[in-house]
Formats: structure tokens, sequence, C-alpha cells
């Protein structure tokens, strides 16, 4: 390979791999710190509403949220009273093909963010669901940098 073209190729794969890694650094520090501080409940597994959303592959989950009532300075009583009901898919499912649980009317245990009802994962026999696509974008991140890397370093010490 000419210089330019190892010196463009070593770039962009090492942009690419470092940017894969913080997205997968920063996904997984959101579903650890969810899964160790969000609200935990149960919520439904629910078929998917329109056939378009079928081909997601995260299954769509109903739940309510907790009552959230806090004191201000002043010590009024703020926040929700009364549950809102969350039509949410969980973070971290992302597989190629949809698997065959869990199946609308299951039951799973999750963990959301009272600050951000929305934002929720599994809990449970769902953490493991997830493992194999997240070394496989790590590994992804990781051979691109170290690719790019190399190239880079290869044209430096010509």
């Amino acid at each position: 390979m000419e210089t330019p073209t190892m010196v463009v190729a070593g770039g962009v794969l090492a942009l690419f791999g470092g940017a894969l890694l913080f997205w997968c650094a920063a996904e997984l520090r959101l579903r650890h710190r969810l899964r160790r501080h969000g609200v935990p409940v149960t919520a439904q597994v629910i078929p998917d509403p329109a056939a378009a959303q079928a081909l997601d592959p995260a299954p769509l989950l109903a739940y309510a949220t907790l009552p959230t009532v806090g004191l201000t300075a002043d010590s009024d009583r703020v926040g929700r009273a009364d549950p809102v009901a969350v039509l949410a898919r969980p973070r971290g499912s992302t597989p190629l093909r949809r698997p065959a649980q869990p199946a609308p009317g299951t039951s799973v245990r999750v963990s959301y963010d009272p600050r951000e009802p929305a934002r929720v994962v599994l809990t449970g026999r769902g953490i493991a669901a997830s493992l194999p696509m997240d070394v496989f974008w790590i590994l992804l991140g990781t051979s691109s940098l170290a690719g790019g890397l190399s190239l880079l370093a290869s044209v430096l010490v010509r």
C-alpha cells in the first residue's frame, strides 16, 4: 500500500474503532447504572402493534412506574403521586435475529430510570442475553482500533 492510502485507512479504522469502543463503554455504563440504581418493576411483554415494529429485535414492554414523591427545601411535596403507564423497549437487546423468548404475555423483571421512565433494561435472566452481542461489538471496536493504529505506526516506521 502507498503511504497516503495507509494513512487514510489507518485513520479511518482508528476513528471507527475508537468511536465504537466509546459507544460500547457508554452503553454498558448506562445499563449497569440502571440495573444498580434503577427502580425495579415487573413488566409485561406485549405484541408489537405494527408490522414494521415487529422487526425490532427488542421486545415491547408495558409497565407502570412507581409513585415518586420528594421534599423541596421548603418541605413542599413534589413529584408524581400517580403511576404512569409506559411502553418501551429495553436497552442492550440488539441480537441480529429476534429471539424466541420472551413471548408476548410473559412477565419480566426490569429496572427503569425514574427521571426518564422510558429508559429501561432487563434484569435477571435478561442480562445474559445481551452478553454475546456486547462482546462482539467490543471485539470489533478493539480490532478496528488496533488495525488502524498498526497501519499508522507502519507509516511512521518507514
